[in-house]
Parts: C-alpha cells; structure tokens; sequence
C-alpha cells in the first residue's frame, strides 16, 4: 500500500517515515537534556544554601578555615618531639580544636594543649586526651 507523499528509496521501497525513525539517539539526547537540568539543580540548590557543609552548617569558608587550623595544630606536634603526633587526634569545628587520643604522661599531654592554643585560627581548645604510661 503506497502513502501519499512518501518518499521512495533506489528500489521502490518508501523509506522510514520520521515518526517510525529509530528513537535511540533522541533518547539519548533527552537523557542528557534530564542530566543537565539535574546538574544546573544542584548546583542552584548549592549556591542558595551557601554552600553548607552538613557538619556544623558551617559555610564552605570555614570548613576550610577549620582544615587550615586542623593541619597547622598537627604540624607544630610533629616539629614538637616530645609530643607523639600520631598518638593524638585533632578535630576543628569553628575555630573550637579538640584534641583525643594518648598521651605517655602528664607533660605530654599538657605541651599538646599548649601548643594548640597558639595556633593562629585556634578560639578554644578542649583536651580530651587520656594519659596513658
């Protein structure tokens, strides 16, 4: 049965109308269309919120500030030989540096503490580390 208006192909045969073309390339486009679209979403939805880091609901700024002070509070342990940096853990949350882990005595436990305290960034500092002969 011929379609008014379609078009023949060499051999008589009406070629694929467009509607019955093969779907896959318009499918994947759509798809990247949808991941895009998701993408820009989030991205929106990122900037909005200011970039809150669910930790604390700190701003993405003092999350690094926080790291900043985390990695300089660990550097002066390891430059500090009688304090064991690897011994001692170092968590920052809003400039507020806690400090866990052991400790081989008491003089350890106390140059920690002093030395976190005069690290720049560093507003209080709580001591939770255990002495342990």
């Amino acid at each position: 049965m011929r379609r008014p208006g379609a078009v023949r192909a060499a051999g008589g045969r009406p070629l694929p109308h467009r509607d019955t073309e093969d779907t896959t390339e318009h499918k994947m486009k759509m798809h990247a269309r949808t991941l895009m679209a998701a993408a820009a979403l989030a991205f929106a939805t990122l900037a909005g919120t200011g970039c809150a880091v669910v930790r604390g609901q700190e701003s993405a700024g003092a999350y690094v500030d926080d790291a900043a002070t985390t990695t300089a509070v660990k550097a002066k342990f390891v430059e500090d030989r009688t304090v064991d940096a690897g011994a001692i853990r170092v968590e920052t949350l809003n400039g507020t540096v806690q400090l866990s882990g052991f400790a081989k005595s008491n003089a350890e436990k106390a140059q920690a503490e002093y030395l976190a305290r005069n690290t720049k960034g560093v507003r209080s500092v709580r001591n939770d580390i255990i002495v342990r002969p």
